[in-house]
C-alpha cells in the first residue's frame, strides 16, 4: 500500500521533467506559446519583411528605427514584461550603417537576460552599442546576419513621455 504514492510521485516527476526539456525545443504551437507566455514570460514573433512587422502597438514586437526597410527573415524574442528583447534579421540591399552612440556615453548592459535557438554562442566581442532608439541596443554583424539584443536600458540622451531623461527613470525603478 506505502509503494503507490511513491509510484505516482516518481511518475509525477518523471513526467514534469520530460516536459521541461521537451516544450523549449517543440516547434511553436499553442501549447508551448502558452507556457512561454504564463510560466516564462517570454514571447517569440517572426515576420518575413519588415513591412509585416508592427510599426505601433505591443511595442516587444516593433522593430527599432535603424532596422533597413528592406531587412528581411526577421526573428524577435520579447519577455513580455518588457525589460529584454532579442532580435535577428538578414540584411538585403541597405547596409546596416553600424551601431552609433552620438548622445552621451552608452552604459554597459551586462549580458543578454534572454536566449533562442536561432541566436548564435559567442557575439559579446562582436557587439557594439547603438542608441539611436529609445532603447540602446548591443548589436553583432555576422555577414548579411544581424543580431541584436536590449535589456530596457534606456539610450543615452532618450527622454519619457512627459520629458524627463529616461535615464534617470530607469535608475529610480531599479
Amino acid at each position: 500500500m506505502k509503494r503507490r504514492p511513491l509510484v505516482i510521485v516518481a511518475t509525477t516527476v518523471g513526467v514534469v521533467a520530460a516536459a521541461a526539456l521537451a516544450l523549449p525545443n517543440l516547434p511553436p504551437n499553442p501549447l508551448t506559446d502558452s507556457i512561454n507566455d504564463q510560466v516564462f514570460k517570454e514571447k517569440s514573433k517572426h515576420f518575413a519583411t519588415t513591412a509585416d512587422a508592427p510599426t505601433r502597438g505591443n511595442p516587444a514586437f516593433t522593430l527599432p528605427s535603424w532596422v533597413p526597410k528592406d531587412a528581411t527573415d526577421i526573428r524577435i524574442r520579447a519577455r513580455t514584461t518588457g525589460e529584454a528583447k532579442l532580435i535577428r534579421f538578414t540584411l538585403g540591399a541597405t547596409p546596416l550603417d553600424g551601431p552609433q552612440c552620438t548622445t552621451g556615453a552608452p552604459r554597459d548592459l551586462g549580458g543578454r537576460r534572454l536566449d533562442a535557438k536561432w541566436w548564435p554562442h559567442g557575439t559579446r566581442a562582436e557587439e557594439r552599442p547603438d542608441c539611436r532608439d529609445y532603447y540602446q541596443y548591443q548589436v553583432a554583424v555576422r555577414g548579411k546576419r544581424v543580431y541584436a539584443w536590449t535589456d530596457g536600458t534606456p539610450s543615452p540622451g532618450a527622454k519619457t513621455a512627459d520629458g524627463a531623461p529616461a535615464q534617470a527613470h530607469a535608475r529610480s525603478r531599479g
